[in-house]
């Protein structure tokens, strides 16, 4: 992980802030995903039948978008940061379904840093990686703001 203050954040655009953590997406995480959010279509929660057309359930795209917030703790500390927030999404795209069982981590670059209400608007590029496939599950420009 890399730490920094937030007066260096702007020195930092362009650079690969390296990789999370592995984290598992099994099938109690689809679940309690499915249970949060209402969304309990069959490919994500009926194993027998989404095993019979689909060769196993698949996680919600929008689970695995999530991730990002404890991956991005994993890649990035701003040290004199009093609070982060989500700031929006320039692109998000899914890319590749998530398997049931499947391993995911992010690779995450700094796209942009910018100077907004007394704080920094972070531009990254994210790439959420499954283990063992080239094709990535997700690729987004995510925008987060962080304040003193």
């Amino acid at each position: 992980m890399l730490t920094v203050d937030m007066a260096d954040l702007p020195t930092l655009v362009g650079r690969d802030l390296g990789y999370s953590d592995w984290v598992v997406v099994d099938q109690d995480r689809i679940n309690g995903f499915a249970d949060a959010t209402g969304d309990h279509q069959w490919i994500h929660i009926d194993v027998p039948r989404a095993t019979a057309a689909l060769g196993g359930t698949i996680a919600h795209g929008f689970l695995t978008l999530s991730l990002l917030a404890a991956f991005s703790y994993q890649t990035l500390e701003v040290r004199d940061a009093g609070k982060g927030v989500n700031y929006g999404f320039n692109k998000i795209r899914f890319l590749a379904p998530v398997p049931a069982g499947s391993r995911l981590r992010s690779r995450q670059t700094l796209d942009s840093v910018e100077e907004k209400g007394g704080g920094w608007v972070l531009t990254r590029t994210v790439t959420i990686e499954i283990e063992g496939q080239e094709k990535p599950a997700l690729l987004a420009e995510w925008l987060t703001a962080v304040y003193p």
